[in-house]
């Protein structure tokens, strides 16, 4: 077996790029435009913060220009109540990001903003493009001069080389040239679009507030504004909102859905509605078909916050063993933390999960957790309660192995990196130190999420099959799902 020190890195988990929100108020008559737009915007921001943390940004339209305010570091660090305040005018976009299409810096912060003799557009998107380079390649043989290295600034700029031809004309030639994932809000100095790539890979929905209407990544953020969800963003639609309300068309042909599995297993909020499947009720039925699959004799069912708490209660009901609490979290490590050394980084998890030791010592302990990616988390915990006196540590994770990069959106180790593609269960259970270790059958998992809707039967699972939904750049071994 190779040396499994080379997967320990401070970070153990994969990680979704970004959220999105925009958000539309009419017209008061006689009414001066206030900070409405931008709090809102700035509260569902706030709510999608497990969507990114390395900047945030919103832009606002007054009507005759677009403000914008970004900056590295969360919702809660980037804007200030003067910040909110100044940001004046009923039409706003936010984002939050996590860098996999760039860097983490300032330059590819979003919203991304672009003005011309024309109009201004803002974009904020959620995703990533498969063919980024050649269209960069493109638009700089033309002219165009570039300030970032994310994808969002290609449709940025095909978008403004297209928008004399108008805003509707300017967004389907643009859509229909970008190929990879995404979750788009654009705003202009007097409307706000939404779109979602063809095959749905990543989430965007639909809400009511009072005097207007909200997108956004998830159904959590429509309800943290106190708005009602209406319903999600289709595959291959475009929806743009403006005082006469929302007007809908399909671009492209209409392919099958393919929603990021991903999204239910880990990405998303336990409150989210995602392509009609409530996220917690998809992990309890996770968890139960997990408990069918791979039991075993135990005393407690404990799950690692957060996203593997309801799987784990729903292992622990399938298999009629007491399901406890038996792992914390401190919720009060962000991403400022310092470890200075790495050393100390490696340890990071003692201080961010501790065990129960009355709940697991002297006990069998069924673990449940999300997702093993490198395994150095898996390895910390069993350690962890083994310390707190448990007699045995079974480890059960309700997601298949991640064996395959994702090309869509995901920040996904390379492929050498993640432990699943170069160890087998065998070696990664001796790896980890648990006593035994199963993971959920693809098939499983899949039937879990349709369980909660029979409607939605389309999922992109390449990281878990190496089949993709489109081709993509490097993968010759992978597989490709068309339609």
């Amino acid at each position: 077996m190779e040396n499994i020190e080379e997967f320990e890195r401070e970070e153990d988990k994969l990680r979704d790029e970004c959220g999105v929100v925009g958000v539309y108020l009419k017209k008061k008559d006689g009414a001066e435009p206030d900070f409405a737009a931008a709090s809102k915007a700035y509260y569902a921001l706030y709510c999608l913060q497990h969507r990114g943390q390395d900047s945030a940004g919103i832009a606002v339209s007054t009507g005759d220009d677009i403000q914008l305010h970004k900056a590295m570091g969360t919702a809660g660090e980037v804007f200030k109540t003067e910040d909110i305040t100044s940001l004046r005018g009923r039409i706003a976009c936010g984002h939050v990001r996590y860098a996999t299409a760039g860097s983490a810096s300032l330059e590819n912060a979003q919203p991304m903003l672009v003005k011309s003799k024309i109009g201004a557009v803002a974009v904020c998107h959620n995703g990533q493009l498969v063919n980024y380079e050649q269209l960069r390649e493109m638009l700089e043989e033309t002219g165009s001069t570039f300030v970032s290295t994310s994808d969002t600034e290609v449709i940025v700029k095909l978008i403004a080389k297209s928008y004399k031809k108008g805003l509707e004309r300017a967004l389907t030639d643009t859509i229909q040239m970008i190929k990879g994932s995404f979750a788009l809000v654009v705003m202009t100095d007097s409307c706000l679009i939404g779109a979602r790539d063809p095959n749905g890979i990543r989430p965007l929905c639909l809400g009511k507030v009072e005097d207007g209407w909200i997108l956004a990544s998830e159904s959590c953020a429509i309800d943290a504004v106190n708005g009602t969800f209406v319903r999600d963003i289709q595959p291959g639609e475009i929806v743009i909102i403006n005082d006469d309300g929302v007007l809908s068309f399909e671009f492209g042909e209409r392919t099958s859905k393919r929603t990021c599995v991903f999204e239910y297993v880990y990405f998303a909020r336990p409150d989210s509605i995602i392509d009609g499947i409530p996220v917690t009720q998809a992990r309890i039925k996770m968890g139960a078909c997990l408990a069918r699959e791979s039991p075993v004799a135990a005393d407690v069912v404990v799950g690692v916050p957060d996203s593997g708490l309801s799987a784990a209660q729903g292992y622990a009901e399938e298999a009629r063993i007491p399901y406890a609490m038996g792992i914390i979290k401190n919720k009060y490590i962000g991403r400022t933390f310092i470890a200075p050394t790495q050393k100390e980084r490696e340890n990071l998890v003692f201080v961010k999960l501790n065990a129960v030791r009355s709940i697991v010592q002297g006990k069998r302990v069924i673990v449940i957790d999300d997702s093993i990616v490198r395994g150095t988390t898996s390895r910390r915990l069993v350690q962890i309660l083994r310390r707190a006196g448990a007699k045995e540590v079974h480890f059960r994770i309700s997601s298949p192995p991640v064996k395959f990069p994702c090309y869509f959106g995901i920040n996904t180790p390379t492929r050498g990196e993640l432990i699943s593609s170069t160890h087998n269960e065998e070696e990664i259970c001796k790896a980890i130190g648990a006593d035994s270790l199963a993971f959920i059958s693809a098939d499983g998992m899949l039937e879990a999420c349709r369980e909660c809707s029979p409607a939605n039967f389309g999922f992109c699972k390449g990281c878990f099959t190496g089949e993709y939904p489109m081709s993509v750049p490097g993968e010759l071994n992978g597989k490709v799902i068309e339609g």
